[in-house]
């Protein structure tokens, strides 16, 4: 039996012939198959044939995962050979009469890999040519330097021979990824900056020199993607980002229709127009990291190591398959990347949190806090500004529930919104505030500036870190004192995390109802402990006093969650209603929504103390929270006091 194994930061396979009808797995050298890693026990695991189906019996303490299966210590399980079998962090896969399927993601992170492998080569020929170093500190971007970089870079690949004859099956394969690359790119450049809030002219560093472009090639090009947009309607799409989830997930549908126009020199041709624009983009701009800062699709960029760059999208974290070149050049990008917006990072300032111009929030952390090497962690937010329709459309939460929550904004009720990190808390409370009447002035304080109000009258507040000094730093705790001298009708806070809690609290005591913020918390309930917590970092109060002044403070909380599968869902909307009479330190938090049966947010039958309120002004009629009324008239359609109609 053959088994063949690889580690998942790894594209390339090893494999191990076994003449018994039994495979012996582990850490121990005596091991049929050894997995030379401290998370691999000694005697991690068998596999046996028997009937023509595998069994694997897990030994270890680790789990295994047979295809999507996790398999704990002490339990077995049956496959088919050619199953995937993951003993972190190892792939294997078993002898089987077919070959192994492998998946369009693992294979594209394979290209990527191999595409990464051929640019390192390509820089280190480079260093030895040009001063790359001058190039990068002067950013000498104009024609001269950038034609001498690229007659350079061909010069390169003809002494590496990267289009002999010996590669052409690799190349052809490169080309449809390439060609697909090109085409998202284009997609986001014909795209004005201003809709997308200067992103693409903070990463528009594509450098092109009309000397260098074939007139013919680029013709050629131009009428292949041209096809691809027709046969894939891009036409038909919404917006942006979905004419570039189109092309991502179904270019392969029709990639076999546009092959046979792939000669060799348009091949040739793409490959090499996109290592200049790689490597210009590692010497100029923002490395591997240009193309993802601009996808749409992507909501989080995570750089591990120079090797691993980790993506989210659509709720799935995921390899991107990109790599940097060295540790020096992820160090050097990150640098690059907050210099843009006025900070820096060296050894002396080793971490920095910033906020790019499109509004996505940076964290980079460096050596010697990052003890394996420069982190960086980019969380985008989506071009389009969600609305409730979308989140009732992407089902996160009930169209009653929705009806709920904009009454109670109308009302001016205090919200807080509560969940995990990543569990969508910012965009909640961005749609909620879109409910805020236009006639009020909002005042917003954040760490680093995240909430996009529709609304006009909004001052926006953000904290400042202290100087080189060690002076300057302005809190959020200073900034919410200072809002309650700014004349607010409603104050919104982009988190609370520490002992600005305190003076939150006391804002939504003082005359400024409707105001709203959000916390981190596993569920509703332990939301309150978690006030608890904050409360006591500014003042040593008694539990009860603060208990009485979140009763009074907080009418609302919405908690979210994440699913499984990466979908946020709201699972709790609850009231904040009274003290426990029988305990004076307890607080009454009844759900008016939760989610039950694993299925959808659902009315529990419980009536809000304030329900009286929200029907007297015509926010919400009973019906519409608990009767079966068709989905389409949940939502009143009439124009409500005091709202501009929407």
């Amino acid at each position: 039996m053959k088994v063949w194994y690889n580690k998942i930061s790894e594209s390339r396979r090893s494999v191990v012939e076994v003449a018994d009808t039994e495979v012996s797995i582990g850490r121990d050298p005596a091991s049929s198959v050894v997995l030379a890693s401290p998370l691999v026990s000694r005697h991690h695991a068998t596999v046996r044939i028997q009937d023509g189906k595998l069994h694997l019996e897990n030994l270890g303490l680790n789990s295994c995962v047979v295809g999507e299966t996790e398999v704990l210590g002490g339990q077995s399980a049956v496959f088919d050979p050619g199953t995937k079998v993951r003993i972190w962090p190892y792939t294997l896969s078993f002898e089987a009469e077919k070959a192994t399927t492998v998946t369009r993601a693992e294979l594209e992170a394979h290209l990527r890999s191999i595409v990464a492998d051929l640019e390192l080569r390509i820089h280190r020929k480079l260093l030895e040519r040009l001063d790359l170093y001058e190039f990068e500190t002067n950013r000498t971007s104009d024609t001269k330097t950038i034609l001498l970089l690229e007659n350079n870079i061909e010069d390169v690949c003809r002494e590496l021979n990267v289009f002999g004859k010996e590669n052409e099956p690799l190349i052809e394969e490169i080309t449809g990824l390439t060609l697909r690359d090109h085409l998202v790119n284009h997609i986001i450049m014909e795209t004005g900056a201003e809709e997308y809030f200067d992103l693409a002219s903070l990463t528009s560093n594509e450098f092109d020199v009309p000397a260098t472009l074939v007139p013919e090639r680029e013709g050629e090009l131009h009428g292949l993607l041209q096809f691809v947009r027709e046969r894939l309607s891009l036409a038909e799409c919404r917006d942006v980002s979905d004419q570039i989830h189109r092309v991502e997930s179904r270019f392969n549908e029709i990639f076999h229709l546009v092959r046979p126009h792939l000669h060799h020199e348009l091949r040739k041709y793409l490959i090499l127009r996109t290592l200049k624009k790689d490597l210009k983009d590692t010497i100029f701009g923002f490395g591997p990291l240009q193309d993802l800062l601009r996808a749409p699709s992507v909501t989080e960029i995570m750089v591990v190591g120079k090797d691993q760059i980790y993506v989210e999208r659509g709720g799935v974290i995921e390899r991107s398959g990109r790599r940097f070149i060295s540790d020096k050049v992820t160090e050097a990008i990150i640098e690059r990347i907050v210099a843009q917006v006025g900070r820096r990072i060296d050894k002396s300032q080793p971490l920095v949190d910033a906020r790019l111009p499109d509004g996505s929030r940076v964290n980079a952390i460096i050596p010697p806090l990052a003890v394996k090497g420069p982190c960086l962690t980019v969380r985008r937010f989506p071009v389009e500004r969600l609305t409730m329709d979308d989140l009732i459309e992407l089902d996160s939460v009930s169209r009653a529930a929705a009806t709920f929550l904009r009454a109670c904004v109308i009302d001016r009720r205090n919200i807080l919104v509560s969940g995990g990190t990543g569990t969508g808390k910012t965009t909640l409370l961005n749609v909620l505030s879109s409910f805020i009447p236009f006639k009020e002035r909002i005042v917003t304080i954040e760490d680093t500036m995240e909430l996009r109000l529709h609304q006009e009258h909004v001052v926006s507040l953000e904290t400042k870190p202290a100087n080189v000094e060690g002076t300057g730093e302005y809190t959020i705790r200073d900034l919410v004192r200072n809002a309650l001298r700014m004349r607010p009708d409603r104050v919104i806070v982009g988190e609370c995390r520490g002992p600005e809690a305190l003076d939150m609290i006391q804002a939504m005591n003082t005359g400024h109802d409707g105001s709203m913020t959000t916390v981190h918390a596993n569920s509703a309930r332990e939301v309150i402990e978690r006030l608890d917590v904050l409360v006591l970092m500014a003042a040593d109060l008694p539990i009860t006093s603060i208990h009485r002044q979140v009763v009074s403070a907080i009418d609302v909380i919405v908690h979210i969650d994440r699913m499984a599968g990466g979908r946020r869902v709201v699972t709790q909307i609850s009231e904040v209603s009274r003290i426990d009479p029988d305990n004076d330190s307890d607080v009454v938090i009844t759900d008016v929504f939760n989610y039950r049966n694993g299925e959808s947010l659902q009315p529990t039958g419980y009536l809000p103390t304030f329900v009286d309120s929200l029907i007297e002004k015509q926010l919400l009629e009973l019906e519409f929270l608990y009767g079966q009324q068709p989905a389409e008239n949940l939502l009143p359609r009439r124009t409500l006091p005091g709202l501009e109609a929407r």
